[in-house]
C-alpha cells in the first residue's frame, strides 16, 4: 500500500532549517578548512573559487545532477559574494572548476566523511534504532556506472555481458549505514572486479562497541568474522545454507552453538583458533517475496539475552541499506545513468561528495523526526530533496568566513 509521507511536519518549511546553509551546518567551514590545511590542499590566498568552495561544490554535484558545473557553483557561492562585497556571486568557468577539483582531490572529502558522518539516533527519542541497547547498523555493497573514458576503464574495469563487455565501466562501493536514520557512517570505493571483502574491510574502522552489525551472505568467512569482531561490535550475519556448521550445543530457543575455523592451516591450529558462534535457522512461510529459509550467524551467544525469534525478526532491518542505495541512485542522482567524472581520482571525489550530500539530507530528516517526535519512516527523502534543491540557492551553502585564506 502506498504511503503519503510528511515533510518535517505541518507548517514547518525546509528553508527554516537551511537558512544558514544545510551543507555548512552539517560540515562546518571551520572543519573543511582544517581538513584542507592538514592535507595541504587549501587555497594559499583568497580566490574567486577557494578550495573550501570546491569541497561544497563536490557535495552539491549530486543535488543538481542535471545542471551544468557553472550553475551548481552558483548555488553554493553566496558567501563568496559577501566576501567580495559584491551584489552578485562571482561566475567561474567549467575549466576553473575542473582545475580546482583536481587540486583538491578525493582525500579531503573522505576525511570529512570520517569526521562528520557520525551516528545520529538517540535511544531516548528513537528506541527503534536500537536492540537491547545496541545501535543497529548494516553494511552492504553495490555497483554503479561511470563515464566511458579510457582512464576509468583502466582503473575500475568493465563487467562482462552476453555480447562481450558492458557499455560502461563500473565501480564497486560499500557502505556502513545506521539502519533507522539511513545515515551513512562509512563508505569505500574500489574497482569492479575487486573482492567484495577488500572493498568492505575499510568500513570496519567505523564499527564500534555498542553496535550490532548486520550483513548478507558475502561477509561470513572466518577471517571476515574475526576482523569484524575485533571492533567490539556484535554481529548478525546471514550464512549460506550449505556451509558445514557442527552442532556443538543445542539451545532452548531452537538455535545452537557452533564453531567456525580458519582454512589453510593444520587441524590442530584450526581448532585452537576456532570461534564460537550461534546459528539461527528459520523459514518465513506465506510471504511471496521471502526466500524459503534463512540461516544466521551471531556473536550474541546467550539465548536469554537475545532470543532467536527476536534476532530473526531483527535481521530484516538489514534491508534498510538497500533503501539507502535507492536514495543515492534514484533520488539524489535522479536515475542519471553515470557519474560525471572522467578520471579515477575525480570519480572517487564525486563519490564521497555524493555520500556527504546524502548524509546532509538524512541529518535534516533526523532533526525533523526528533523535533516533531515522528518516526523516520514517515518522512519523505525524495520530498526533502526537492525542497532542498529549491531553497539551497537562496540560503547559501556556507558562511562568509569560509572563504578566508588559512
Amino acid at each position: 500500500m502506498a504511503r503519503t509521507k510528511a515533510v518535517l511536519g505541518t507548517g514547518v518549511r525546509l528553508a527554516d532549517h537551511v537558512s544558514a546553509g544545510l551543507l555548512a551546518r552539517v560540515f562546518p567551514a571551520e572543519v573543511v578548512n582544517e581538513v584542507l590545511n592538514s592535507q595541504g590542499r587549501n587555497s594559499k590566498r583568497v580566490r574567486s573559487f577557494p578550495a573550501v568552495a570546491g569541497v561544497y561544490f563536490c557535495m552539491a554535484l549530486s543535488l543538481y545532477p542535471e545542471a551544468a558545473y557553472e550553475e551548481v557553483f552558483a548555488t553554493i557561492c553566496q558567501g563568496l559574494a559577501w566576501a567580495a562585497r559584491s551584489a552578485k556571486p562571482a561566475r567561474v568557468s567549467s575549466v576553473s572548476i575542473s582545475v580546482a577539483r583536481a587540486k583538491i582531490g578525493a582525500e579531503p572529502l573522505q576525511e570529512l566523511l570520517r569526521r562528520c558522518c557520525v551516528p545520529m539516533a538517540n535511544e531516548r527519542f528513537h528506541p527503534e534504532a536500537f536492540y537491547r541497547g545496541l545501535r543497529l547498523v548494516a553494511m552492504d555493497g553495490s555497483h554503479f556506472e561511470l563515464p566511458d573514458e579510457v582512464d576509468n576503464v583502466t582503473y575500475f574495469g568493465r563487467p562482462g555481458s552476453r555480447t562481450g563487455v558492458a557499455g560502461y565501466p563500473q565501480a564497486q562501493c560499500a557502505v556502513l549505514v545506521e539502519c533507522v536514520t539511513h545515515g551513512i557512517l562509512a563508505a569505500n570505493l574500489g574497482p569492479y572486479a575487486a573482492g567484495e571483502w577488500a572493498v568492505c574491510k575499510p568500513l570496519l574502522d567505523a564499527l564500534k562497541p555498542g553496535m550490532l552489525c548486520m550483513a548478507d551472505r558475502g561477509f561470513n568467512g572466518f577471517e571476515h568474522w574475526r576482523q569484524a569482531r575485533q571492533s567490539g561490535a556484535q554481529l548478525l550475519w546471514r550464512c549460506t545454507k550449505n556451509r558445514l556448521l557442527p552442532r556443538v550445543q543445542e539451545l532452548p530457543d531452537g538455535s545452537y552453538l557452533s564453531t567456525i575455523m580458519p582454512t589453510g592451516v593444520g587441524r590442530a591450529q584450526a581448532k585452537e583458533q576456532a570461534i564460537v558462534v550461534r546459528v539461527i535457522e528459520y523459514t518465513m512461510p506465506g510471504l511471496p517475496d521471502a526466500q524459503p529459509s534463512y540461516r544466521l550467524l551471531t556473536s550474541m551467544l546467550d539465548p536469554h539475552e537475545a532470543p532467536a525469534l527476536e534476532l530473526a525478526a531483527l535481521y530484516h532491518e538489514r534491508w534498510q541499506v538497500e533503501e539507502v542505495f535507492d536514495e543515492l541512485k534514484t533520488h539524489l542522482l535522479r536515475s542519471r545513468r553515470v557519474l560525471r567524472s572522467k578520471r579515477p581520482e575525480l570519480v572517487r571525489q564525486e563519490f564521497y561528495g555524493w555520500v556527504l550530500a546524502h548524509y546532509a539530507v538524512r541529518w535534516l530528516l533526523h532533526e525533523g523526526a526528533t523535533r516533531h517526535s515522528m518516526p523516520h519512516a514517515k518522512l519523505s527523502f525524495a520530498g526533502h530533496i526537492q525542497l532542498l534543491r529549491r531553497e539551497q540557492p537562496q540560503s547559501g551553502a556556507f558562511p562568509p568566513r569560509a572563504s578566508q585564506a588559512a
